[in-house]
């Protein structure tokens, strides 16, 4: 059974990530609050982002994958609006929001290569999600976003381009 295989924090995020795609109104907004409101109480009262909340991180995306994947709900909005909340909640955590970046996009693609999900376009929803989270809060946040994609993860510069 998946569900034994996640953590409790992946566990809650799949519960979380399924009321969300069930619930009535606007999934995708549903979904980034979700996911932002798990990543705020993963980081708050850490300090630092510590290896043991960058694996937090990615166990709120793995049970997002995992819930979007049992109620057939569209697994790269999932992707690009769980990694978009975590993003922009580590900015307001006032964490490392490369770090944060990194630690979410690379949970989304380890998740998707598990489940048999299309790897460029996981890797592709995942991105976006971080830049128009990056975006939303200034360039120099954009930028530091980018930067911490193009050098941690695979495939990201073909995604996001060369530097400017």
């Amino acid at each position: 059974m998946v569900e034994s295989k996640l953590t409790n924090i992946g566990r809650v995020s799949k519960k979380a990530i399924i009321g969300a795609i069930k619930g009535t109104g606007e999934k995708a907004q549903a979904i980034v609050e979700a996911a932002a409101d798990l990543a705020k109480l993963t980081i708050e009262g850490a300090g630092d982002f510590t290896v043991t909340v960058e694996k937090k991180i990615e166990a709120i995306v793995n049970g997002a994958i995992n819930g979007a994947n049992e109620v057939g709900g569209d697994l790269f909005m999932t992707i690009k609006c769980t990694v978009y909340g975590i993003v922009k909640a580590g900015s307001d955590m006032g964490t490392d929001v490369g770090k944060t970046a990194v630690a979410a996009t690379k949970g989304a693609i380890n998740t998707a290569a598990k489940t048999g999900a299309d790897i460029n376009q996981t890797t592709q929803k995942a991105i976006a999600g971080a830049i128009e989270a990056g975006d939303e809060m200034g360039k120099h946040t954009s930028k530091a976003i980018k930067d911490a994609l193009r050098t941690s993860v695979k495939g990201a510069k073909d995604v996001i381009g060369p530097p400017s």
